[in-house]
């Protein structure tokens, strides 16, 4: 039986640090560049996986999609041409222009900001819970809604806050029951 050796072959090899097979065709010579290669990706996978950098590729991507939003809205805000003529009597067209681009690039900021500030909130609290309790589940975003919806309504008074709590947790339990398919966990 193979000198006294029994191999397993369901059984994975243990290597020493640095002595791990290189992938085929890779000689002995590129491997610190290998080793390099491989560190790089452990940080990058970390800083990927940390919640301050969940929450701040939320914050851009709500600031983005909420200047979308404005920029698409604000075609509405003009439609009016009464108060077209009362606000922009007396200018001339590249006066009307740049009144216009101003007004809607301040709508575009103030709209963005605000979804930016949901979308960096929802996303760094959801992951801060989703780590403490170690599953991905739909009890993370009704808590993640109920703890953001409270927070974002708390100058308004105690009942508003949690009103808002309620709505925001039921708004995201809907968003993960007909949008999100998570994996069932296995039983083992």
């Amino acid at each position: 039986m193979n000198g006294g050796q029994r191999r397993d072959p369901a059984l994975v090899p243990i290597y020493a640090p640095g002595k791990e097979p290189l992938p085929p065709g890779v000689p002995e010579e590129e491997r610190p560049q290998i080793e390099q290669m491989m560190r790089y990706q452990s940080y990058m996978t970390m800083a990927m996986e940390s919640c301050a950098t969940k929450a701040a590729f939320a914050g851009v991507g709500g600031l983005g999609i909420g200047a979308f939003f404005s920029l698409m809205s604000a075609s509405f805000a003009y439609e009016d041409p009464f108060l077209r003529q009362q606000t922009q009597a007396g200018m001339n067209t590249t006066q009307k222009a740049s009144a216009i681009f101003k007004d809607m690039g301040k709508g575009m900021w103030t709209t963005g900001k605000g979804f930016g500030k949901v979308g960096m909130l929802f996303a760094g609290v959801e992951c801060v819970i989703e780590s403490y309790r170690a599953k991905n589940d739909i009890y993370n975003s009704i808590s993640t809604g109920m703890l953001v919806g409270g927070f974002l309504a708390r100058n308004s008074g105690p009942k508003a806050a949690f009103g808002g709590g309620v709505a925001f947790a039921a708004f995201s339990a809907a968003i993960d029951v007909f949008f999100l398919r998570r994996e069932t966990p296995d039983e083992d």
